[in-house]
């Protein structure tokens, strides 16, 4: 009897498409962050480090401590600045990423560190996708634009924190699908996101600036009936909430913000501390950190001016304003600037709109530039800085 043999078969042409077209975000961001760690992984060795314990440093140990032990539970060896334990500033750490920690780390087989790296990857790729939206409902955008846009989040500066045991990437998350939203007029779920990102970092409060002020005007113009007040009472439930709840924990209403001063020395000059900060570093030249530090600061401020000249739209521009504001506005940890920026993600829309004009090829270079650049600039804070970042 012959054999018979029946043909498999092949997925068609279409399927491809469609996996590539859906997991294209995920591979820009996971590819852009491999090369952030394979440069890691090398200054590391260099330095006498290990990768995890450079990926959990500083702000990262406090996330996990409180993981584990919570506001009245973590470790005594949490220093501030002054290098004091204080059980009380773990109060100046929002509560969204080490409870998402938590939970993970209950997952069979999961330790705390494997779930904070989880919420970590986790929240960068809900980034990424929320970035391609983002750059698909720009004026004249494309999801083109937003793959290069979250591309180019990924190799910010500072993305190295995006792989660390740090708050930026869910914050960033939540802060861009409440913008996504906005735009599409999507109130109920731009509320939703914004009072998330309350529950996550403090800059939460650009993002209530944002979609308070678009309420606002379209209360005003009378448009989409009831939706903008829920949007505009949503959003500053997490933050508020938070902040009041410390209160109460402190027995003062600035709470919060008394922590802060006390711990790290944190508190809003009007950029009084910034400008003397940029001065000295320019004239002394005293370390490449501080001096870069300095130029991505006024780089910040000129795609400020980039935004408004290509017509970015309006909540956008606000948005990354008043994460400016509240990042160059406060003294405190100078060397943690560039880190506090990465949450204005929308000023880097007139760089992908730059780029996305120009031939395959120019794009692919630019880009790879940009990540081995920002790969060693994050590796570098990290592994040979000495101080917080």
């Amino acid at each position: 009897m012959s054999a018979i043999t029946t043909a498999r078969p092949e997925a068609s042409p279409a399927l491809y498409r469609q996996v590539a077209y859906l997991t294209a975000p995920a591979l820009v961001f996971l590819g852009v962050r491999a090369v952030g760690l394979a440069v890691l992984a090398w200054m590391a060795a260099r330095n006498g480090r290990s990768i995890t314990t450079a990926l959990t440093s500083w702000d990262g140990h406090w996330y996990l401590g409180l993981a584990q032990g919570g506001y009245s539970g973590a470790g005594s060896d949490l220093v501030d600045a002054h290098f004091q334990h204080d059980q009380s500033n773990l109060l100046a750490f929002f509560p969204g990423y080490p409870a998402l920690t938590s939970l993970l780390a209950h997952l069979p087989g999961a330790t705390l560190v494997d779930a904070a790296f989880a919420v970590t990857v986790l929240s960068g790729l809900a980034c990424s996708y929320g970035l391609v939206r983002l750059g698909a409902l720009l004026p004249g955008g494309s999801r083109r634009l937003g793959l290069v846009l979250a591309a180019l989040f990924a190799a910010s500066p500072m993305a190295v924190v995006l792989s660390m045991t740090y708050s930026e990437a869910l914050f960033c998350a939540c802060a861009v699908w409440s913008l996504a939203f906005l735009l599409e007029r999507q109130w109920l779920w731009a509320g939703v996101c914004c009072a998330l990102s309350g529950l996550v970092r403090p800059t939460a409060a650009a993002v209530i600036a944002a979609v308070g002020l678009a309420a606002v005007i379209a209360i005003t113009r009378r448009e989409d009936g009831w939706r903008p007040w829920v949007g505009a009472l949503l959003a500053p439930v997490g933050l508020v909430g938070y902040l009041a709840w410390v209160g109460v924990r402190t027995g003062r209403w600035d709470g919060w913000f008394v922590v802060q001063q006390r711990g790290w020395n944190s508190q809003f000059d009007g950029g009084a501390a910034t400008f003397k900060f940029a001065l000295d570093a320019l004239a002394s030249g005293r370390s490449v950190l501080e001096v870069l530090t300095v130029g991505l600061c006024v780089a910040a401020l000129a795609l400020v001016i980039l935004c408004i000249g290509q017509r970015v739209p309006w909540p956008l521009i606000a948005y990354g304003i008043a994460v400016l504001v509240m990042d160059l506005g406060s003294n405190g940890l100078m060397n943690s600037k560039a880190r506090l920026m990465l949450p204005a993600f929308v000023l880097l829309i007139p760089l992908a709109m730059a780029l996305v004009k120009r031939r395959p090829s120019t794009v692919w270079l630019t880009l790879a530039a940009v990540a081995v650049m920002s790969a060693w600039f994050g590796a570098y804070s990290i592994t040979a800085w000495p101080y917080a970042i």
